[in-house]
This record gives C-alpha cells, sequence and structure tokens, in this order.
C-alpha cells in the first residue's frame, strides 16, 4: 500500500470520531465538516510518518479548528484545494442528517453547551464525554493542567446545574415534566390534565406569540385542549432546567427558539411561562436534566 493510501485510510477510520468532537463543539454538522476537513488538509501536509499517535494529533488538530471557529462564529474564508489533495467524500451535511445528529447527541446538552465559553466547551467535550487527558487538553487550549481541570468543572456545573432545590424535590418535579411531554406528544388530554393543578396558568412572551393567540390561558383542562393542537411540534421539546428548576425547551434540531420555566404547587405543575425573547433566553441557566 502507497504511503498516501495508507494516510487517507487511517483518516477515514477516524473520521467518525473527529466529526463527533467537532459536532458537540461547534453544534453544526456542517461547520463540523469543515473542521474534520481542515484537519485532513493540515494532514495531507504533514509528514504522517512522523506523527506518532494519529489519532490523537488528528483530535488535537480538530479541537484548536473548532476553537479558532467557537471564537469567531464567523464564515471560515474557503481556501482553494485545486492542487490540494482531496479527503474522501465526506456524509453530506443536510437538514434531516443533521436532525439525527442532533437527536443522538441530546438536544438539550446542545442547546447547554452552546451556552458555555469556547475553552470551556472544549474542556467539557473533549475530557468527559471523548475522554481525552487533561495533559492534552491543556496543550490544546495553551493553558496549564490544573487551569484546564477547572475550566471543565465549572463546565460540568453548568452542564449539571447547581443543588438550588432538594434532589427528591426536583426529582418529582422532572418526573411530573416528562408526564407532560409524553402525555402532550401522544396528544392525551387526560394525561396532560392529570399533571397540572386546576388553576393552572399558561403565559406566553410577546417573541412566543402566535397570530391569533392568548397572552394568558386559565384552567388546567381549556390550556389541554388547546396545547394538543400543537402535539406534532412536541417532538421538538425537551426537559431540562431552566435556573435549576425543571422545565422545557423548544430547539429544532438544537437551535433554542422557546424555553418553558414552570412553577410547581401541591405535587403539581402550576404554571408555565413561554420565553421566547432572545435577551431574556440569555439569561436563563440551562442545564442537562437527567
Amino acid at each position: 500500500m502507497q504511503a498516501q493510501d495508507f494516510v487517507v485510510q487511517q483518516f477515514e477510520q477516524n473520521r467518525s470520531r473527529l466529526r463527533g468532537v467537532a459536532f458537540r463543539m461547534l453544534g453544526s454538522l456542517s461547520e463540523a465538516d469543515d473542521a474534520v476537513q481542515e484537519a485532513w488538509l493540515r494532514l495531507s501536509r504533514s509528514d504522517a510518518d512522523g506523527i506518532e499517535n494519529l489519532v490523537g494529533w488528528l483530535t488535537t488538530v480538530v479541537s484548536r479548528v473548532c476553537l479558532d471557529m467557537l471564537r469567531s462564529r464567523k464564515s471560515r474564508r474557503e481556501e482553494s484545494i485545486e492542487a490540494q489533495p482531496s479527503a474522501p467524500a465526506a456524509p453530506k451535511a443536510d437538514p434531516e442528517h443533521e436532525a439525527v445528529m442532533a437527536d443522538s447527541v441530546g438536544v438539550a446538552l446542545l442547546v447547554v453547551l452552546d451556552r458555555l465559553a469556547p475553552a470551556e466547551r472544549l474542556a467539557f467535550v473533549l475530557h468527559d464525554l471523548f475522554g481525552v487527558s487533561f495533559e492534552e487538553i491543556a496543550k490544546v487550549l495553551g493553558r496549564s493542567e490544573m487551569a484546564t481541570r477547572q475550566l471543565a468543572s465549572r463546565a460540568r456545573r453548568r452542564v449539571q446545574g447547581g443543588p438550588i432545590e432538594a434532589a427528591t424535590q426536583k426529582e418529582e418535579r422532572a418526573e411530573l415534566v416528562r408526564r407532560l411531554i409524553e402525555a402532550l406528544r401522544a396528544g392525551d388530554v387526560q394525561g396532560m390534565v392529570a399533571v397540572l393543578d386546576p388553576e393552572f396558568v399558561l403565559r406566553v412572551d410577546e417573541a412566543s406569540m402566535v397570530p391569533g393567540g392568548q397572552r394568558e390561558v386559565h384552567g388546567a383542562e381549556n390550556w389541554a385542549r388547546q396545547a394538543v393542537v400543537f402535539a406534532k411540534g412536541a417532538r421538538f421539546v425537551e426537559p431540562v432546567l431552566v435556573d435549576g428548576v425543571p422545565g422545557m425547551l423548544l430547539a429544532p434540531h438544537g437551535r433554542l427558539m422557546r424555553a418553558l420555566r414552570f412553577t410547581f404547587a401541591d405535587g403539581k405543575i402550576a404554571g408555565i411561562e413561554v420565553i421566547g425573547e432572545p435577551a431574556r433566553l440569555r439569561e436563563l441557566e440551562l442545564a442537562v436534566m437527567e
């Protein structure tokens, strides 16, 4: 086997892992593919025979590319690669494929990761999700190993949420949210009513209003009968912690559109506030709900 063929084979064997790292870093399949392609270009220009740990080398390169992309979030100028060796064809990043990828990773996780600073996101993704050592991550970030551990720890706390509620109470409320989502997806009015307080109130901000909709809806059954109309869209709804309390978010393919902040009373869901205003969404503390 020629040297170039061997390099292509090794790269292809690691493509899936590299794409997974990049997607969790960037939250966009097309950008992830750009990052992986850039890693291939850098590999093709390097002396592959002198690389002892190719997987580690490629992961480092992809991570650095993603870090730069996160910091700029601007369209990277595409270089002409007519004279460059071409990487094996990547799967096309169509919307349906990206939706499948987002679902496999976890939509709530993608939304929460998007709230992290670039260095925090890199440290958490590489260490907690892909098992890369802090020593290697520190080299990517250009920081000390201790500082890198602190970044990952801070990111982990933000992803998992703080102990704002007692664990038992949080789990009970989380179960109510899960049951509501299940009933909503099934179009089960009585299943929804069963977890709602009879005096339930829904409040919707201006950005979340639909034509002809109401800013407030009172009564559990009244709202449940209206809500089932949107049952098809409920597949994009995911449980999440909103400011430390179980709630929901609407994030098609990982793109945050709405956050639903819940209030509880006497073991029921007493109210939901639907938040869609971008400034308010940015202020919310969102965390993955186990």
